[in-house]
């Protein structure tokens, strides 16, 4: 029963940087595998953005390598997505997950417009 919860969505201008947030709660940190975004635009499919397990360096999307850095606390059962760089192509509803050994949970997603 872990829900996640999403905050830091919001409009900003190409070039410019923003940081999503996303806490557990409702279960046991540890048992909790992988955390990470995905993100959609309209009419597409959900696409890896990034993940990282509770130990390893983050591994990312093609798209986004050198631009975005996943970061995770797990004190706080939380998982970070700075996006840096941010271009019109990065528009989309970011949705955390975590994935523990029997199911996959998500956020309610956050809106991220990336446009001048």
């Amino acid at each position: 029963q872990v829900q996640l919860v999403e905050s830091g969505g919001g409009l900003v201008e190409p070039g410019g940087s923003l940081s999503l947030s996303c806490q557990a709660s409702g279960g046991r940190f540890f048992s909790i595998n992988y955390m990470g975004w995905y993100r959609q635009a309209p009419g597409a499919e959900r696409e890896l953005v990034a993940r990282m397990t509770q130990t390893n360096s983050g591994t990312y999307a093609d798209s986004v390598k050198g631009r975005f850095t996943i970061s995770r606390d797990n004190a706080k059962n939380s998982v970070y997505l700075q996006m840096n760089s941010l271009k019109p192509e990065d528009t989309a509803v970011y949705y955390c997950y975590a994935d523990t050994y029997d199911d996959r949970y998500w956020g309610q997603g956050t809106q991220v417009t990336v446009s001048s």
